[in-house]
């Protein structure tokens, strides 16, 4: 994700949604309820602009990367 919204400073909110199937296995909890309940939270990107007033939206944008090729433990000494 890249911030792209200008707006500066630390910010504590409380996001209500529904994950979706693939972001409910990442997240190691039960998949969402199968049908439609219209009082279930809405998705993430849903979540964002109507709780929020922000819109995710998908873009392609340069970004610091760092890869760890190996790891081992110290040595005793």
């Amino acid at each position: 994700m890249v911030d792209q919204s200008g707006l500066t400073g630390r910010y504590d909110f409380t996001l209500n949604f529904t994950p979706d199937a693939a972001m409910a296995a990442l997240l190691g909890g039960p998949p969402p309820p199968a049908g439609d309940n219209p009082d279930a939270a809405p998705d993430l990107f849903a979540a964002f602009q109507q709780q929020l007033g922000l819109k995710l939206e998908p873009a392609k944008a340069p970004v610091d990367v760092m890869v760890i090729d190996k790891v081992e433990r110290p040595s005793e000494n």
